[in-house]
């Protein structure tokens, strides 16, 4: 399960957010029912002034070992997330692979190589990748071990479970890349758009309750997200409450029921975009048992935000968080310091 967490939260797929037939606790039903709006172009931006990496440096990998990298020509990072981070930086032009996540369009064309998930150890060696960055749970273990077992560097960078993991991330990256001022001036743009997109949300009296379900139809899998899912940072910081955390779940995922629903008694649902449409769209939601007794159901609130970014963490979660606060409460997307 702790695998399974941590490739949600990573990523699954990349930026294409939609306003999912939804508002929100202050949206209409009217609009809620509506079909989803254009998607945003899925890129990410980065900083204006492309850095020099200053190499070599030794940092600290979140596997406990001590990672020294001489070059950063060629770069293999295994996630969404960190390729995002690596784009954003200015770097993208040294990265030469990418994980099955990331698919925002300056990634797309890259050769992937993963599986499910899964790195495939002799995909990465072909490329001859002078630093591969990974995930704590990135793997098979034996993968990365022979990618290790080959001489290259692979720093590991430990997950991200909430928007204080942002600037870490980005700091951590950055200097195993040899450009710690450009992770610095990143990291300080990532926080400050969060922190504007903050300030204009609603003023609202009472915190709408959101519960996140992470739904796969196709594999009958349907699961409601406790106090470790990855969400509730997210939510707080939309001013909503985690409905799932509240009700007193405990673990990452549980199996939804309805039971469960009725406890957490969501004001809105919140789902990854692929999920939403694997049941069917919210006409197949609703189905879902207990779904419709709750107060989301009754008036068809969700809010739906493309897979890979919902639980990122990274220089994008201003916009996710934008995205969030408008379904949620209607209105513009909370802006952001563009």
């Amino acid at each position: 399960m702790r695998r399974f967490r941590t490739q949600l939260a990573g990523a699954l797929v990349s930026l294409a957010v939609l306003l999912a037939g939804a508002t929100g606790c202050g949206g209409s039903p009217k609009a809620a029912a509506q079909a989803p709006a254009a998607a945003a172009a899925d890129r990410v931006e980065p900083l204006k002034d492309t850095p020099v990496p200053r190499l070599p440096v030794t940092v600290d990998s979140a596997d406990g070992r001590k990672v020294t990298v001489r070059e950063a020509r060629r770069i293999v990072p295994l996630s969404g997330s960190l390729s995002e981070i690596v784009f954003t930086l200015g770097l993208g032009e040294r990265v030469v692979a990418r994980d099955i996540t990331a698919t925002f369009q300056q990634a797309a064309k890259l050769p992937v190589v993963t599986r499910n998930h899964d790195v495939s150890a002799e995909s990465v060696l072909s490329l001859k990748p002078d630093l591969v960055l990974a995930e704590t749970t990135s793997g098979p273990a034996e993968a990365v071990g022979q990618i290790r077992a080959a001489g290259v560097p692979v720093l590991v960078v430990a997950p991200a479970k909430g928007l204080s993991d942002v600037g870490p991330r980005i700091e951590t990256v950055a200097r195993a890349l040899g450009v710690p001022g450009a992770g610095k001036e990143l990291a300080q743009r990532s926080q400050a758009r969060i922190a504007a997109v903050r300030k204009e949300i609603p003023a609202h009296q009472d915190k709408p309750r959101v519960a996140f379900l992470y739904l796969r139809g196709s594999a009958s899998v349907y699961l409601i997200g406790g106090k470790d899912s990855g969400a509730t940072s997210l939510l707080e910081a939309a001013g909503a409450v985690d409905a799932g955390a509240a009700s007193g779940l405990t673990k990452d995922f549980t199996a939804i029921t309805a039971e469960a629903l009725a406890k957490a008694a969501p004001d809105a649902i919140l789902v990854m975009t692929k999920g939403l449409q694997s049941v069917g769209g919210v006409d197949g939601l609703v189905k879902i048992p207990g779904v419709a007794e709750t107060p989301a159901g009754m008036h068809r609130r969700v809010v739906s935000v493309e897979d890979g970014v919902l639980l990122n963490y990274g220089p994008r979660t201003d916009q996710v968080l934008a995205t969030v606060v408008r379904q949620l409460y209607g209105g513009g997307d909370g802006g952001g310091d563009k």
